[in-house]
């Protein structure tokens, strides 16, 4: 008997939601308080950019826009679409298709180039496209200023598990409908292990669920999709990275650092050890290079170039021989003084520069005759007092020496040159 295959659309697509409510994560955009929720209610769309990993609702949430809104939605991929598709798009305003409005939804729009992404400016401006573009990467970097000035930005970020599960617990009645017969269940363990796995991916933990289901409807026996059921659908590269608790993975690298940054040597061995135990090495390497900027950093600067020194052997050589390289790197970070004030103070100017504070470059330090600059290493010390800071922030002191003795020895240096130095040099 000849076999039949079922073709359809995957379970993210078939599934997607309708309105905002069916929507997981995201709150800050399409919660009940949320910045996208509002403008929909406003009735005034504006042109905007969505950037945020893959599968976190930037499509959904336009065609959400779209529908509400009345308009008609028109979808084009950077990768592939060329000005002609545009103005196709555009062409269409002039008939019924367009009398609602067209909604332009640009997909990966950083794939446009410069010519292309200003073509898109007189259809804004002339109110015969909305567009909403999208993007994975920081669109400041990869969309022109012209666009940008016309466009609001919104930040779409992974879905954590605990927002999955209400989404998936929704998909499985939807999945189990297409096999009626089978008497398939779900575990709400299975789950919970899907929702971990998905690391905030929508559509991945959908495609994983759709997968599971399909297994079980596929032979005569495990009719129960558990946990374990849904671990057959791991990569290998993942082993390590999920156990029975499916949670743990997370709290063991926050154990980790926070052993570290406690000065824990214990403890931060023992976390170690359980990390790699489990076959997770690179997580371990990643958070230990962070740990060595963000906790220890000015108080023993070398700590970074150590620590990167073992990562690096510890890939070279691979578990089990990695665990020596990374244990003492993990000893002499937990063992090392410690200090945040680099990062802290790059928070401080962070918050100012997102304030639209320190935007006009001093034009003594604008090229390329900086008009009024003083070369530090004409004077004695190799320094001169200047101003280096943009007018409005020059007051500003974002970096404050730690109590370490490394931090405060370059402290003592500065003020002995600042008070000795800065003369003309013969």
């Amino acid at each position: 008997m000849e076999e039949r295959y079922t073709v359809r659309a995957p379970a993210a697509d078939r599934l997607r939601p309708k309105t905002f409510d069916e929507m997981v994560g995201q709150a800050h955009l399409v919660g009940p308080r949320g910045v996208l929720r509002r403008i929909l209610a406003s009735g005034q769309i504006p042109s905007m950019i969505f950037f945020g990993p893959p599968a976190t609702g930037k499509t959904t949430a336009a065609s959400i826009i779209a529908s509400a809104s009345g308009m008609t939605m028109r979808h084009l991929n950077a990768t592939e679409a060329s000005l002609a598709d545009v103005r196709d798009v555009a062409a269409e305003t002039g008939g019924i298709m367009g009398a609602g409005g067209i909604l332009l939804y640009l997909d990966e729009i950083q794939y446009f180039n410069k010519k292309q992404q200003q073509s898109l400016l007189e259809y804004i401006e002339d109110g015969r496209i909305t567009l909403i573009a999208s993007t994975t990467e920081n669109p400041y970097y990869y969309v022109y200023d012209a666009l940008l000035s016309r466009c609001s930005v919104f930040e779409f970020k992974p879905v954590k598990p605990e927002e999955l599960l209400p989404r998936l617990r929704a998909a499985v009645p939807a999945l189990l409908a297409e096999h009626p017969d089978d008497g398939i269940t779900v575990t709400d363990e299975a789950l919970r292990t899907v929702a971990q796995m998905a690391s905030g991916d929508v559509r991945r933990s959908l495609t994983m669920l759709e997968s599971a289901v399909a297994y079980a409807a596929g032979g005569d026996d495990e009719r129960e999709i558990t946990a374990e059921t849904v671990r057959k659908f791991i990569p290998s590269v993942y082993a390590g990275q999920f156990d029975g608790h499916d949670d743990v993975h997370y709290d063991l690298l926050a154990c980790l650092q926070k052993s570290i940054r406690g000065s824990d040597p214990d403890a931060a061995v023992f976390y170690l050890a359980r990390l790699l135990e489990g076959g997770d090495m690179l997580s371990a390497c990643r958070r230990l290079l962070v740990i060595a900027s963000e906790d220890i950093g000015q108080a023993y600067p070398m700590a970074a170039a150590i620590t990167y020194a073992c990562v690096e052997s510890a890939r070279q050589l691979g578990l089990p021989e990695a665990r020596v390289p990374l244990v003492n790197a993990a000893v002499m970070l937990a063992t090392a003084p410690k200090s945040n004030t680099s990062y802290v103070a790059f928070d401080a100017a962070a918050a100012d520069i997102k304030a639209g504070r320190g935007l006009e470059i001093p034009p003594h330090l604008r090229s390329p005759l900086f008009k009024g600059y003083v070369y530090p290493h004409d004077f004695t010390g190799d320094w001169v007092a200047q101003s280096y800071l943009p007018d409005d922030v020059k007051d500003r002191h974002y970096y404050v020496y730690g109590e370490n003795k490394t931090e405060q020895s370059a402290k003592a240096y500065w003020e002995k040159i600042r008070a000795e130095g800065g003369k003309k040099k013969p």
